[in-house]
């Protein structure tokens, strides 16, 4: 039998080295809202809300190696996509606080724009506006 959906999103887990700088990407810059923390065994939970979504960032007790930083760097889940309706003012909200770019605002095909920019750990965060 296949996965039956229990909502319409899936959530993503990212293990963090700076939980203070982590917190001020996902919540001050891109603009998700921190909705609960909790204690796991591994260290704190931080839940983010992004729609029907959670960005789950993970503050372990004991700080795993970092892998290095990009899209096409290494194998296993490299980036989380956003779909989002205002890519124009993300982008200008990435470039004055400095935050990294992996591809700039790009047009993919008709009404396809996306843009691509680093957390504090050097996961790829995709923005993707379809108007």
């Amino acid at each position: 039998m296949a996965v039956v959906a229990g909502k319409n999103a899936i959530d993503v887990g990212i293990v963090v080295n700076d939980i203070a700088a982590s917190l001020h990407f996902y919540c001050d810059i891109i603009g998700l809202e921190k909705v609960q923390e909790m204690p796991l065994w591994i260290g704190t939970m931080h839940r983010l809300a992004f729609g029907d979504s959670f960005v789950k960032l993970v503050d372990p007790k004991d700080s795993p190696p970092m892998t290095t930083k990009g899209l096409a760097s290494s194998l296993g889940i490299r980036y989380l996509t956003l779909q989002v309706s205002n890519l124009d003012e993300i982008c200008e909200i990435c470039k004055s606080n400095q935050v990294p770019f992996e591809l700039e605002k790009t047009e993919l095909g008709p009404g396809v724009r996306i843009a691509m920019v680093h957390d504090p750990d050097g996961n790829t965060v995709e923005f993707v506006q379809r108007d």
